[in-house]
């Protein structure tokens, strides 16, 4: 496998200096994909009098999809031991803290600027770490760019070291900035000379590195700009085409048959034309035999391929002619739903791996309790729901005993079951202390 999808090489055969050749053909990916976002969509210099209309539907559909995947996402910390007193008490406990940190870091907007950029360059990365000076967890999401993989041969997913390169002001100006992490060591560069040499004060890599989309068998993800490329090329040639064909329309082009010449010929109203005998004059009709209407149809045809492609039914963007309702509507909507459906198999592990960093770095700094407990993530439904008939079916579950009253909490949206259920006892309570 080339070296830019997997790195053979040791660790501590790493140099700054060599990142320059590394993953040359995932960071042109990278460059290419972003350009394409931002709106540079069309290819070679523009010619003279070359109308171009860039209509950024690859942005469109990137933080469509962005919106719907982070709905309703909620991380619960859990037991193991669901049925020990004092594992729920360290579980609760645990969880405001994870609340705090995340309300610190501001993680909803973090995520979802992570979210556009991965969905855009096809992979992301966290970092985890502690602040000594503040006592708390700070969580960055560092640009992918920057970021440079080593990983178990035959397991992608497990990192042995990460090099993250960025650039720091100093004293003497901008510096090119360069960390390696492994379970064991730190070393920080500046430009080409390393500055530090320690152990690893987490015991672990601070860094989760996941793709948008996983490739089978590959180390990097797929990014969602690719397939709409052609589709969105297309349409704004054929938007631009129809716009000059519709301009020239407006101010007619005039025609003239068997004349040597055509000074004092204007075309405005009320205008006299005064041509040879046998000699014919008329105005180019740019509409005439339904030309609009090809057109039109022809874009049609480019939305439809936009919207396969893409797997974003036009109802996503609110196009709903029909009045679809209820399972109409989810099975028209199928398509994105079984988009962010893969997504969040990625996200799951990434965010559940992101929150154990948090209880880790807590519990070895902070002295958080976390013996037995796990990190869980629960995903709010992608597709709209019928909020009392999602009431009722939760309500079916607890009652048979087949989920408990906190997962079904967490399922309707409520951040902290527990302190919920414990508000609904004292209201409960109080009325009966009033009656």
């Amino acid at each position: 496998m080339p070296a830019s999808r997997t790195h053979s090489k040791q660790p501590e055969q790493l140099l700054p200096a060599r990142l320059d050749s590394m993953d040359a053909d995932r960071l042109r990916r990278y460059r290419e994909n972003l350009a394409f976002y931002e709106g540079r969509q069309w290819q070679g210099r523009q010619r003279r009098g070359e109308r171009r209309l860039t209509f950024n539907y690859a942005k469109a559909f990137v933080d469509k999809a962005a919106s719907y995947l982070l709905f309703d996402a909620v991380m619960h910390v859990e037991p193991l031991d669901g049925e020990d007193p004092a594992a729920r008490a360290r579980a609760r406990i645990a969880e405001r803290a994870l609340r705090e940190a995340e309300s610190l870091n501001g993680l909803a907007q973090l995520d979802y600027e992570t979210e556009l950029d991965c969905a855009v360059l096809g992979d992301a990365a966290y970092k985890v770490t502690w602040d000594p000076a503040e006592r708390c967890v700070r969580v960055t999401a560092p640009d992918v760019q920057g970021i440079f993989a080593w990983r178990v041969p035959d397991d992608p997913a497990r990192l042995t070291a990460v090099a993250s390169r960025y650039t720091l002001d100093g004293p003497g100006g901008p510096a090119e900035t360069t960390e390696l992490w492994t379970a064991e060591t730190f070393e920080l560069w500046r430009g080409r000379e390393r500055v530090q040499r320690i152990a690893n004060p987490y015991g672990f890599i601070p860094f989760v590195v996941f793709p948008n989309v996983r490739e089978p068998k590959q180390p990097w993800g797929a990014s969602d700009i690719p397939p709409l490329v052609e589709s969105v090329r297309e349409l704004n040639r054929s938007f631009s085409q129809l716009s000059q064909i519709l301009e020239l329309s407006g101010n007619p082009i005039a025609v003239l048959e068997g004349v040597a010449g055509s000074q004092d010929i204007a075309v405005e109203p009320g205008a006299v034309w005064e041509v040879p005998e046998r000699a014919r004059a008329y105005l180019l009709d740019l509409l005439q035999g339904g030309g609009v209407a090809l057109h039109r149809d022809y874009i049609d045809l480019i939305y439809r391929t936009l919207h396969d492609l893409g797997e974003s039914p036009r109802t996503a963007f609110g196009h709903n002619p029909q009045g679809l309702s209820g399972v109409a509507l989810n099975t028209e909507l199928d398509p994105l739903a079984k988009k962010i459906a893969r997504k969040r198999l990625v996200r799951t592990a990434v965010y559940e791996r992101r929150a154990a960093f948090i209880l880790r770095l807590l519990a070895q700094f902070a002295g958080l309790e976390i013996e037995g407990l796990r990190p869980v993530m629960h995903w709010g439904p992608v597709l709209p729901v019928d909020r009392s008939r999602q009431v009722a079916d939760e309500r079916a579950l607890v009652q048979a005993g087949i989920e408990s009253r906190r997962t079904a909490a967490a399922r309707l949206g409520i951040d902290d079951p527990e302190a919920e259920w414990a508000r609904v006892r004292e209201e409960g309570g109080g009325r009966r202390e009033e009656a």
